[in-house]
């Protein structure tokens, strides 16, 4: 009897993630100008956190496992927290490619740590697709760079934001075999809330003084890109391996280049769209999966001779 189960869905969740996390950085661009980093990471973890814990009372979605909330713990400091804060405070100190190319090494991390911690295979298409995608952030990221726009420090944190991104994503993976997708987002949301609370002064400060489109940005963030979009990518991470997910998220950088030029008005050069085109072919690579003929029955002496259909 063959499984029912809609095997697209896992497919859709990871699209809707990466779309979404491809609009964060277009709103992160225009609502940096008014919220430092620590209360933009605040402001959007606690709209998250609103968003996510209206919809568990909605669902009557009790308390994680014990089990699980390690996981959630390490990952909500790490991805929920320190990554936001990091990313914002990076893309301030360094130009867009600059930030993109760095970031994107937290794919190639999570793949190293998926395989050492939690044995993820290696296919050869996988290694082949995030080399072939890794190729395309770099060539986007070079052809964004702009001069003179770098700094050490902003290396530094994306750095930081990338290695922070890996290791929540990999702590996330074992704690979704022990809660819901929902779960796992809304607490680790809420750790990440909580981590950031330093920086409430500075948002209630801002926030007087920031303009509504700013503002409206930050809620946005918090609402679609973490609560809706994290929550996605919790069900499809539950659904595949760590190694997988992550070299999805390197279709990231090409719908940044095209939501750019929609909502900016930034035409990107054929360097930036070949990039693109190389990110998604990566991605398509790495999650295509060989098809395999299934074996000849062998007869068995007294039986009937019959043959498996492929």
């Amino acid at each position: 009897m063959t499984n029912s189960a809609p095997r697209p869905l896992p497919a859709l969740a990871a699209v809707a993630t990466v779309v979404l996390w491809a609009s964060a950085f277009v709103a992160i661009r225009s609502a940096g100008d008014s919220y430092s980093p620590g209360a933009l990471a605040l402001g959007r973890l606690f709209s998250g956190s609103l968003a996510l814990g209206l919809l568990c009372l909605v669902r009557r979605e009790g308390l994680p496992p014990r089990s699980a909330w390690r996981g959630i713990g390490i990952s909500g400091v790490l991805w929920f927290g320190f990554y936001m804060v990091a990313l914002n405070w990076g893309e301030q100190q360094v130009d867009a490619g600059t930030a993109a190319l760095v970031v994107n090494v937290g794919p190639l991390l999570i793949a190293l740590l998926g395989a050492r911690l939690l044995g993820d295979p290696m296919p050869p298409r996988l290694l082949a697709g995030m080399a072939l995608s890794f190729a395309g952030a770099v060539t986007v990221g070079l052809s964004m760079a702009g001069g003179g726009g770098s700094s050490v420090l902003g290396v530094v944190l994306c750095l930081l934001a990338a290695v922070a991104y890996a290791a929540g994503v990999v702590s996330q993976k074992p704690a979704l075999a022990r809660a819901s997708a929902l779960q796992v987002t809304t607490y680790g949301c809420l750790v990440g809330t909580v981590a950031c609370l330093p920086f409430a002064g500075q948002l209630v400060r801002q926030v007087a003084d920031a303009p509504l489109s700013a503002t409206l940005d930050m809620v946005y963030l918090g609402v679609f890109p973490t609560a809706l979009a994290f929550t996605t990518w919790a069900y499809a991470l539950a659904r595949t391996t760590a190694s997988r997910m992550g070299a999805t998220t390197y279709a990231v950088p090409a719908l940044v280049v095209l939501m750019s030029w929609l909502a900016l008005g930034e035409v990107p050069g054929l360097v930036t769209l070949a990039g693109g085109v190389l990110c998604l072919a990566g991605v398509a690579v790495s999650r295509s999966r060989t098809r395999t003929r299934a074996p000849r029955a062998v007869p068995v002496a007294g039986e009937p001779h019959s043959e498996q259909v492929p």
